[in-house]
């Protein structure tokens, strides 16, 4: 059974970080595709950052600079720093698995990151 658990969200104020954390169980994580995405009220799910199983990287022009996807292939788990958080960052925060050769995806619960002024 796949699981993906997200953890690390809460209530920042603008200008702080914080780290969310996605353990993965049931998958070959290291053959997975690992994204972060979100989806604030009354909006469509969006995609913040990405990172391929090789390693590669890549995020929404938004967070740039801002925001760091890693990934431990040991522990199975990929990480999401968020730093100098805004407003506009407040969202429920998703992480997702995609394999690589079947794109086959799996999601996770979803955690909620609020930012506050």
């Amino acid at each position: 059974q796949v699981q993906l658990v997200e953890s690390g969200g809460g209530l920042v104020q603008a200008g702080g970080s914080l780290r969310l954390s996605c353990a993965a169980s049931g998958i070959n994580f290291s053959s997975n595709r690992m994204g972060w995405y979100r989806q604030a009220p009354g909006k469509q799910r969006e995609v913040v950052a990405a990172m391929s199983s090789s390693g590669i990287t890549s995020y929404v022009e938004f967070v740039k600079g801002r925001f760091t996807i890693s990934r431990d292939n040991a522990r199975n788990t990929v990480y999401l720093q968020m730093n100098s958080l805004k407003v506009e960052d407040t969202a429920v925060y998703y992480c997702a698995a995609t394999h690589e050769y079947t794109h086959r995806t799996s999601w996770g619960q979803g955690t909620q990151v609020t930012v506050s002024s």
